[in-house]
């Protein structure tokens, strides 16, 4: 497996994108959309198996206006730390730079067969609003904080797309994701996963504090089954 970093131009700079080769040397495209950790270990194991199953992935630095290349601590303290930095990110410019991220990939000789988007916490937010104005050939979101409000945005996605909820998620109320639900009744395109005993961030295999082992399993068998389904790499 080969790993690299690009450089994308935006309007008012320039960000760094992690991009892993599957050891194909090609395959579909996967925006892969960090949590407020940054491209940290959790990203990178997620991008390692990922790329394994034969994706091209490419994790933009979503934090480059703020801290460029930020790796918070899954602690406490680096949870707090973490928090506070993602208050002052703009959501709109992040979305803007993952429409970037898409178009390069696109345009990538080794991505062959189309690109998809899958994001955690924040990234989950994030892809969600991206699939709102770029038409993927797969959209996942796990537990974005964002959804639940912007229900009304999901007519606007003619995209696949995987929404993953926590049941027992303190960030996002069971109510909430409820809500999620409703508004994804009827929609063909749009499949719902809630872990009804799972917390927030449960996938995260490199914090204590959040993984949830037996769910996060069930969840990513979900997920790879998706994306075999509408974006398979063989």
């Amino acid at each position: 497996m080969q790993t690299r970093t690009d450089r994308i131009a935006a309007h008012d700079g320039s960000f760094d994108v992690r991009v892993w080769l599957p050891d194909s040397g090609s395959g579909p495209g996967l925006l892969l959309v960090q949590e407020i950790y940054g491209v940290g270990p959790y990203i990178e194991k997620v991008a390692t198996d990922l790329a394994a199953r034969g994706y091209v992935v490419a994790a933009p630095d979503l934090f480059w206006r703020l801290r460029p290349g930020y790796v918070g601590e899954h602690t406490p303290e680096g949870t707090q730390a973490a928090i506070e930095l993602a208050q002052g990110f703009d959501l709109a410019q992040g979305v803007a730079d993952c429409a970037l991220t898409v178009a390069h990939l696109s345009t990538m000789p080794e991505v062959r067969g189309g690109v998809g988007a899958l994001g955690f916490c924040l990234g989950g937010s994030v892809d969600y609003m991206l699939a709102t104005q770029v038409e993927l050939a797969a959209v996942l979101s796990f537990y974005g904080s964002a959804v639940p409000d912007a229900t009304g945005l999901m007519e606007r996605i003619s995209s696949p797309l995987l929404l993953v909820f926590g049941g027992s998620d303190p960030y996002i109320p069971r109510e909430r994701v409820a809500a999620v639900e409703k508004a994804a009744e009827g929609r063909p395109n749009v499949v719902m996963h809630v872990e009804e005993e799972a917390g927030h961030a449960f996938h995260n295999s490199e914090s204590p504090m959040f993984h949830q082992p037996e769910p996060a399993a069930r969840a990513w068998e979900v997920a790879i089954a998706f994306l075999d389904e509408h974006l398979p790499a063989r």
